[in-house]
């Protein structure tokens, strides 16, 4: 990789890694080293954007419908569980809202939150298939930049939680994350049961709500730190900071699109309907 990287950046990665990491997660699956994880990211990218469209620009969609169920319903199950173990790890009550440094004891639970880290992880890694669906499925208006860019990029954000900072202030967005998830694969589930179930789907633009109060949430709560002293690695907060602010604004941008231009075509639907209704003179006289 030094092809790549500039050995200096190398030798500063190294160092940070060497001095910051956090030992609980030495020998864990795919901690080790943050290339496996940026290579299973660019992967991710060439086949939504390259390989995918290609490979099915002749080809018919693929259904999936039984696999869309079961996905979505171990998605729901995961998600479900781990909110829980990022509750019962600490911000069910045990934790400060205020400041939370990172719990480094060998507690039950300080080990609860490191070990629902790791697991959260792994979740970014299976959530690839989330867009990989769609590629297969030909939905390629879900193909955007909003679902590739998060999708991307969150495996790299919990990889770096997990080694160097698995617990405490900043883990709060898998707190948040993990409920409103629980809520958007249940979504996905029923949606995938059929069309007799759409009439149960009324509060689909609610789950945008439910995401962008998430990451107002998580940006105001990871503002406090800039403001107050607390034991708390600040290139967390920042990261927290710049990511949470770039995927409110790309929800926000979502869900000016497609729901205010879904009004505004209903309005020239009536509009023009009415327009229809209203008989003209030359109806009027015969």
């Amino acid at each position: 990789m030094s092809v790549l990287v500039p050995a200096y950046l190398l030798n500063e990665y190294n160092e940070y890694f060497r001095t910051k990491r956090d030992v609980r997660l030495d020998g864990w699956l795919l901690m080790g080293s943050p290339w496996p994880t940026l290579v299973m990211c660019l992967m991710y990218v060439i086949i939504v954007k390259y390989l995918g469209p290609w490979y099915m620009r002749d080809r018919p969609p693929y259904q999936f419908k039984k696999l869309l169920i079961v996905y979505n319903a171990v998605q729901v199950l995961f998600s479900l569980w781990q909110f829980y173990e990022f509750g019962m790890g600490g911000w069910f009550g045990a934790y400060n809202w205020r400041c939370q440094p990172v719990e480094k004891t060998d507690t039950e639970r300080a080990n609860r939150m490191v070990r629902v880290l790791w697991w959260y992880y792994i979740s970014k890694l299976t959530e690839f298939l989330d867009t990989i669906f769609f590629v297969f499925r030909k939905k390629s208006e879900h193909v955007s930049f909003l679902q590739v860019f998060h999708h991307g990029v969150m495996p790299i954000n919990a990889w770096l939680a997990a080694r160097f900072a698995p617990g405490g202030h900043c883990t709060l967005i898998g707190f948040t994350n993990t409920f409103v998830h629980t809520l958007m694969y249940f979504y996905y589930m029923m949606a995938a049961c059929g069309p007799q179930y759409q009439k149960f789907l009324w509060w689909k633009k609610y789950l945008t709500h439910f995401q962008m109060i998430q990451f107002i949430v998580v940006f105001v709560h990871s503002m406090q730190l800039f403001f107050i002293d607390c034991d708390v690695p600040m290139l967390f907060a920042w990261l927290t900071v710049f990511h949470t602010a770039a995927f409110l604004l790309l929800f926000m941008d979502y869900y000016r699109k497609a729901y205010d231009t879904k009004k505004l075509a209903h309005k020239n639907h009536l509009k023009k309907a009415t327009v229809n209704s209203v008989p003209t003179n030359k109806n009027k006289h015969q």
